[in-house]
């Protein structure tokens, strides 16, 4: 009866988990337009990049070693890909009251060190990233801007090695966002996200 009992509890459990896990966007879903506080103090939102061809949405922060180890190659792809039309948009989805490191102050302080060359957008609630289902940091969504608006090409990870960029041989940002130039879909549409976990705010 007692492992019965144990039983019941456990698959309450894991359908209380999935039933807060946000679902959030899949590939061919238009994007619902956002507004959220730049480093520099001015809130930025889609409307902003009419004149964009696509986005490459970034989930990131200060603090996780994941978001640390791409920090450079986030910042690569917004040099090589912005003045092509498909600029980097990166948020932080962290809750400060959990990360003291995901501050608006530090994360002010983050992009002044290394020279951003993109907006880095505070979501401290997390709606945002519920919304587009985002679960880890990093975690990248590449949009393609259509007449109806900005449409989900792509999410998952930005290569296949965290550890060492030089090493990575399926750079799938890169290859999705050079096939959308090409007037082509992407060939890899999904791939799993490496990263941690993001610290929700507690309702």
């Amino acid at each position: 009866m007692k492992n019965v009992f144990l039983l019941v509890l456990g698959a309450l459990f894991v359908l209380a988990s999935a039933a807060t896990l946000p679902q959030g966007y899949e590939v061919g879903d238009y994007v619902a337009d956002f507004k959220l506080r730049n480093v520099d103090g001015k809130e930025v939102s889609l409307a902003n990049y009419a004149n964009a061809k696509g986005l490459i949405v970034v989930f990131t922060c200060n603090t996780c070693p994941y978001a640390k180890l791409y920090e450079d190659r986030i910042i690569a792809l917004n040099k090589q890909f912005a003045p092509k039309g498909y600029p980097v948009v990166a948020i932080n989805p962290n809750d400060p009251s959990q990360q003291a490191g995901d501050s608006y102050q530090e994360m002010q302080k983050r992009a002044q060190e290394k020279s951003y060359g993109f907006p880095y957008l505070q979501d401290d609630t997390g709606s945002v990233a519920k919304a587009f289902g985002a679960t880890r940091t990093p975690h990248i969504y590449i949009l393609n801007k259509e007449a109806k608006g900005f449409k989900v090409e792509y999410v998952g990870a930005i290569d296949n090695n965290h550890k060492d960029a030089a090493a990575a041989d399926q750079k799938y940002v890169e290859e999705a966002v050079g096939q959308l130039m090409s007037g082509k879909k992407p060939k890899t549409t999904s791939t799993k996200a490496i990263g941690c976990t993001i610290k929700w705010k507690e309702a």
